[in-house]
């Protein structure tokens, strides 16, 4: 049985550009405030987006390649996990920041 292994940026890899593109989506940054909520490894499935599968993909993978998430096969299925303690050491305060304005973004347009 061979294993999948999927690439991920080591942490002085990661760029607060790439990490900031990565935020930039609302879809992308859907999933790392349901990964922040939850505080465990997801299935992709588990992430209610509303996108294609074929886009969603994509969003996965450019969270990964930015080192947002983790990303690791357990059986079939793509197990996602935040990489906060990374984060946190490179940008202290910036994942709780970011997810704490998209609430207010999303309650303001609510609102409207």
């Amino acid at each position: 049985m061979s294993t999948r292994i999927l690439e991920h940026p080591s942490l002085e890899e990661i760029r607060l550009e790439a990490v900031l593109h990565a935020l930039a989506d609302p879809a992308r940054l859907e999933v790392v405030r349901f990964l922040a909520e939850v505080g465990r490894g997801v299935a992709c499935s588990e992430i209610d987006l509303a996108v294609s599968k074929s886009t969603g993909t994509h969003h996965y993978r450019v969270l990964r390649e930015a080192g947002v998430i983790t990303q690791v096969y357990r059986g079939t299925a793509k197990l996602n996990s935040l990489r906060r303690a990374d984060l946190d050491v490179l940008f202290p305060g910036l994942i709780d920041s970011v997810i704490a304005a998209a609430g207010r973004e999303r309650s303001r347009q609510h609102a409207t």
